[in-house]
């Protein structure tokens, strides 16, 4: 199974940056996709970024051209470096990945991160 442990969350101003790191451990053989959900108070918990372990990477149009996603697979970590912030931006951010658990394998399981604060002051 795969644990996956977010850090970088906090608080910032308008127009601020921060980045988030996403580590994974565990036993697997190999991690497939990547990325980073949010979700705001109220809300339903949805997509920002992924990327998969060839670099392709998908974006949120709510955050293109401000977030960029980012990998380091002999790390096992998914980064996200978040740009130009906006109150809007505020939620708890999830870690995800998806693994193969061991080779020869189709079968494929998820894993969730336990989520970190993102607070943007207006």
């Amino acid at each position: 199974q795969v644990q996956l442990v977010e850090s970088g969350g906090g608080l910032v101003q308008t127009g601020g940056s921060l980045r988030l790191s996403c580590a994974a451990s565990g036993s697997f053989f190999s991690i497939n996709l990547m990325g980073w959900y949010r979700q705001a108070p109220g809300n339903q918990r949805e997509l920002v970024t992924t990327i998969t372990s060839g670099g392709i990477t998908n974006y949120a149009d709510s955050v293109k051209g401000r977030f960029t996603i980012s990998r380091d697979n002999a790390k096992n970590t998914v980064y996200l470096q978040m740009n130009r912030l906006k109150p809007e931006d505020t939620a708890v951010y999830y870690c995800y990945a998806d693994f193969y658990p061991y080779s020869g394998t189709f079968n494929i399981l998820d894993a969730w991160g336990q989520g970190t604060l993102v607070t943007v002051s207006s």
